[in-house]
């Protein structure tokens, strides 16, 4: 357990730091413009990153958000109760994940949508033959066919707002004394599992800019993840009525305080 710790207390002072936190957006901007510039200008070689099957796609991007919730949830709901002892604040903070499920849930849709309104459906990906019968995606698949629509990419959307919501979420450990052991023990394993999440959401994203989609479908993806985490964290939890800011700072008095 020695070691868990010191690991994380070093993930937490050189990773999950103010100074990434504040440009991890226009990092993960640049990991996206660079990433289509070798995209289009040099092509790379099938790998078995582009393989969609890889184990990281299928086993953690492709479920990328649930990850997300399923580590975020105990690191909000701990930090929080021991920072104010209110359970009315713990649910108050958990209503981020609430707005973030939300946030995933109607991009996704939307994304669906504007796919199936711009499709054509062709027997192939070879041949391009029209299938003009099928106007829905699922009805074309479903029979064979490919469907060749505007495809605004769900990862380069997903990746950055977890990745980004994650960065908020974890400052807060810097600021809360965590007094018994098994909640230390806890903050540390959530800590690193985080960490992990991110690695493999910002590897991912970036396989996603160098293999996959066109150069406007990754733009509008990317944009409108930061926008997701801009509207939240640096413009509506400013506001009293919202899940909040997490803990930024600690008061004079000693106490254990949000940001407002």
């Amino acid at each position: 357990m020695e070691f868990v710790e010191v690991l994380a207390s070093r993930i937490r002072r050189n990773f999950f730091n103010e100074t990434f936190r504040r440009h991890a957006a226009w990092g993960l901007v640049v990991l996206s413009l660079v990433g289509s510039l070798v995209k289009e200008q040099w092509p790379l070689p099938d790998s078995y990153l582009n393989n969609k099957k890889n184990v990281l796609n299928v086993y953690f991007v492709k479920v990328s958000w649930g990850w997300t919730f399923l580590c975020l949830l105990p690191f909000i709901a701990l930090t929080s109760y021991v920072a104010t002892r209110s359970l009315s604040a713990v649910f108050r903070r958990l209503g981020a994940l609430l707005v973030g499920t939300m946030i995933w849930f109607t991009c996704t849709k939307f994304f669906m949508a504007i796919e199936n309104a711009t499709g054509t459906c062709y027997n192939s990906s070879v041949v391009l033959e029209i299938r003009p019968e099928y106007t829905d995606k699922r009805l074309c698949i479903t029979n064979g066919g490919f469907w060749d629509g505007f495809d605004i990419s769900g990862h380069s959307f997903l990746l950055p707002y977890c990745t980004l919501m994650i960065l908020e979420e974890v400052v807060a450990a810097h600021f809360v004394r965590f007094e018994k052991s098994w909640q230390r023990h806890l903050i540390n394993i959530l800590t690193l599992s985080l960490a992990f999440l991110v690695l493999v959401w910002i590897f991912m994203f970036f396989c996603t800019a160098i293999y996959f989609h066109d150069f406007s479908q990754k733009l509008l993806g990317t944009s409108s993840g930061i926008l997701g985490w801009y509207v939240t964290y640096k413009q509506w939890y400013l506001t009293p009525y919202s899940p909040g800011l997490p803990l930024r700072s600690t008061t004079k008095e000693g106490k254990r305080g949000y940001s407002k």
